[in-house]
């Protein structure tokens, strides 16, 4: 089979294609679909990262009865340099109505698989992690049966910031989510221009601590891929997730959202993606989604 390497002929980076790759055209989805989560979110003032992040998969992940919403309001602490969520300002106060909010709206579309993911919320004292549990108990009582996954921040600083950052996730874990997902986001030497305020073994800090506090509980990170990484960089990435015990990963392509952000350095191509799962399952991963429009909740609630 042919290396990656030999697939784009030895290219390094390359500038940005202006013209999108067909294989990233794909259609909105049934407006159904769409409509029918879009009144219930509108109607109680709560958020989704399908939405937010403008997700391709969306009307998809809707139809399989999957969806991600986004805690603690639309407003990150962070700055991250890819991301379409809104930041540079302060964050409102969290609504005290959300997680009952997000139940109801579970409850209502009767969904069988639920993402809770939120932005930095560096503002609050415990970063948001009682926010998390607080919502997957109003979840657990009016729908017991669906699965919770959980993609958090990093729940990094204060003063003490490991320890402090070790209580936050420890309540996380108590709560037993059904996985725990947090993404790297990017190979090791990119993570500077790319995620402002993070970092990279801060990040398999966080997955290495969650599976010591319960190995029971899988874990999950995403690359996305574009952002002038190497072949050989990635594999390096998958190998130091592998080496802290995380059990699932996504591989995607980095897709920007505007002028505003991050150029795309390079398009890899699905045959790339398939490569690169490949690998990925030969390191050990149990689950792997890899492919241009995979993102972090991609099919997350099938084996």
């Amino acid at each position: 089979m042919e290396s990656l390497s030999q697939m784009r002929s030895g290219s390094a980076a390359r500038p940005e294609i202006v013209q999108l790759p067909d294989w990233l055209r794909r259609p909105i989805g049934r407006a159904s679909e769409l409509s029918t989560v879009q009144k219930i979110i509108k109607q109680r003032q709560i958020h989704t990262i399908c939405e937010e992040g403008r997700c391709p998969n969306r009307s998809e992940c809707y139809a399989n009865k999957t969806a991600s919403f986004l805690l603690m309001g639309p407003t990150c602490t962070r700055a991250c340099a890819f991301c379409q969520v809104d930041k540079g300002h302060a964050p409102m106060p969290v609504d005290p109505e959300e997680p009952q909010k997000v139940a109801e709206s579970v409850k209502l579309l009767g969904l069988k698989y639920v993402v809770l993911t939120s932005v930095a919320r560096d503002d609050l004292p415990d970063h948001g992690a009682g926010w998390f549990v607080a919502t997957m108990t109003a979840l657990r009582s009016v729908s017991p049966d669906t699965q919770i996954e959980l993609l958090t921040p990093d729940f990094w600083g204060g003063p003490n910031p490991v320890e402090k950052q070790r209580q936050r996730l420890r309540v996380i874990v108590v709560a037993k989510p059904t996985c725990f997902n947090h993404n790297v986001e990017t190979v090791e030497r990119l993570q500077d221009p790319v995620r402002r305020g993070a970092k990279y073994r801060r990040s398999l800090e966080v997955l290495r601590y969650v599976k010591e506090l319960d190995a029971t509980i899988p874990t999950k990170s995403g690359l996305m891929l574009g952002h002038g990484e190497t072949e050989d960089e990635l594999v390096q990435a998958m190998k130091d997730l592998r080496a802290v015990g995380c059990d699932r990963i996504t591989l995607g392509q980095y897709m920007r959202p505007s002028l505003a952000h991050l150029p795309v350095q390079r398009y890899w191509t699905p045959e790339e993606f398939d490569q690169l799962g490949e690998i990925a399952r030969g390191l050990g991963f149990s689950q792997v989604r890899s492919g241009p429009l995979v993102r972090s909740s991609y099919h997350a609630g099938e084996e």
